[in-house]
């Protein structure tokens, strides 16, 4: 029997997760200026890793064999979704996943995103000691990693910072080398969303449909906008606000995000680099400089699908996904 949980780290381990409290980027409503909320964390603040690096604690979705967990201690696949995502995102996956390999399948929301707390602090050096963290509080000495986009890059900082953790990695259509243009277009999305005005006191359904309309004056893809929106949550007293920290991660996007750190290491686990033919994030032309910092790299692109990939073609995603885990 699959059991599907999920868990909010604290000081002392690992404890369910029942009602999260978080930090919220707020909307702006008609006649209302809602500053941030801030409500009350019952968990403790970590200390700073040896890093120098503060971790935070990170939520996330653990899929996994009631009846018999034992069998799983020696596999465990974690994945990280990518910019604006949360784990949710990865749900159906991530419970494929589980089924098809009978691997223990953790999904986390990365720092400023989901059910996470919010800091002003974002770069992939802060998400690694995240990812590091919490393998550290589940005492996993190894584990598999999937990352998309932004999850991706912080999957492989943390195999070239700290290759003993990692027995495979999955890099979902994103690169170490280039930058795809349509990055540099994210400033419109922050602001977009922060200029975002709502009456309170509607049903979320109705306020994920007036942003929407007011999103597509900046943003004309339809698709896009939905994943955006996903964002959206109601605060209570009929208030709105983004669950993501929009102020952190625009702060940091170009100069912290949008561009790979330029690091020395190498690393020589397996590593698969999957693609969408109809995406510019993971080019064909890249590959040999890939493998000079991923030398076991292989690579595959999916038929046109996009950036999302593992959205837009999930069954050849997962295919190629678990193919590449059970070998060997």
């Amino acid at each position: 029997m699959t059991t599907f949980k999920h868990y909010l780290l604290t000081n002392g381990g690992v404890g369910q997760l029942g009602l999260l409290w978080k930090h919220l980027s707020p909307i702006k409503f008609s006649n209302v200026n809602l500053s941030t909320c801030r409500l009350l964390c019952s968990t403790r603040r970590h200390m700073a890793s040896n890093t120098g690096l503060q971790p935070i604690q990170m939520a996330f979705s653990s899929y996994e064999n009631s009846k018999n967990p034992s069998s799983e201690n020696e596999n465990v696949l974690i994945i990280m979704h990518g910019m604006m995502g949360s784990r949710s995102n990865w749900n159906s996956l991530s419970k494929v996943l589980h089924n098809k390999t009978t691997w223990k399948v953790i999904a986390v929301d990365a720092r400023n995103h989901g059910d996470s707390p919010h800091s002003p602090e974002h770069t992939y050096e802060h998400l690694v000691e995240d990812i590091r963290h919490l393998m550290d509080n589940l005492g996993l000495k190894k584990a598999s990693f999937i990352g998309h986009s932004m999850g991706g890059r912080a999957m492989m900082m943390a195999a070239l910072k700290y290759p003993e953790l990692v027995q495979k990695l999955v890099v979902v259509d994103i690169s170490p080398i280039g930058t795809s243009p349509q990055l540099m277009t994210m400033g419109k999305y922050f602001n977009a969303m922060k200029s975002i005005r709502l009456q309170p006191n509607i049903q979320l359904s109705a306020a994920r449909k007036h942003a929407d309309q007011q999103l597509a004056s900046t943003i004309s893809d339809k698709g896009l906008r939905d994943f955006l929106i996903m964002n959206l949550v109601e605060k209570g007293s009929g208030q709105f606000a983004w669950r993501i920290n929009l102020d952190a991660l625009h702060n940091n996007f170009m100069s912290r995000i949008a561009t790979f750190p330029q690091i020395t290491n190498t690393f020589s686990g397996p590593t698969l680099f999957i693609g969408g033919t109809k995406s510019d994030y993971l080019k064909p032309e890249e590959e040999p400089d890939i493998l000079k910092i991923f030398p076991a790299a292989s690579f595959a692109y999916v038929n046109d699908a996009g950036h999302l990939v593992h959205v837009e073609k999930p069954a050849e995603f997962l295919a190629l996904t678990t193919e590449f885990l059970l070998k060997g």
